[in-house]
């Protein structure tokens, strides 16, 4: 997009042509190409370039068809999207029902999205999570004030870990005796 200079000193944006099914198909495999994306968010992105840019073709968009081409050649695959979305936001210590709801959010259907965790690796994500949040016994210091001790577990069920896995953590007096839950001693 070249940038011309009017009159006055502004510079005001070229307006970019319609689209047409060549325009359309190229954007989508630059999108594709650019970001792990699910078929969703690809017919989201496609529909919002319809309307900021208008439509040139004779026939009605066919946005499904291409959003269809594109899974069928391997280009979009919600399963691989889920798996992948999946170990970084557990990584990063949230739990199996934000993620669960973030995989919503980008289209994944239920098959899709993998199955629940089991307890041990849920208590590991939620250890991860208080730790790198300095939540409980990895707090720097040690508060039996109960608006803190609310506010940690308010935190950690934001990031989607169960009150079941919460709480023991939190109640924990000490990084030790937190780990050892997930020993299971």
């Amino acid at each position: 997009m070249v940038d011309e200079k009017q009159g006055n000193g502004r510079r005001q944006r070229r307006v970019p042509p319609p689209l047409d099914e060549a325009g359309l198909r190229d954007l989508a495999l630059h999108y594709a190409a650019r970001f792990a994306t699910t078929r969703l968010k690809l017919l989201r992105y496609l529909a919002r370039k319809l309307k900021e840019r208008g439509w040139a073709g004779t026939q009605p968009a066919a946005l499904e068809a291409l959003a269809d081409r594109l899974a069928e050649l391997g280009y979009v695959n919600d399963a691989a999207f889920a798996a992948m979305k999946s170990r970084a936001m557990a990584a990063r210590g949230l739990g199996h029902r934000r993620v669960t709801e973030q995989l919503h959010a980008a289209g994944v259907g239920e098959a899709d999205r993998g199955e629940a965790p089991d307890a041990q690796a849920a208590l590991a994500t939620a250890l991860a999570f208080a730790r790198r949040k300095r939540l409980g016994p990895f707090a720097r210091e040690r508060s039996d004030d109960p608006a803190t001790r609310q506010k940690a577990l308010s935190a950690m069920l934001r990031a989607g870990h169960a009150m079941g896995v919460a709480r023991p953590i939190l109640a924990a007096r000490s990084v030790a005796e937190a780990e050892a839950l997930l020993g299971g001693d």
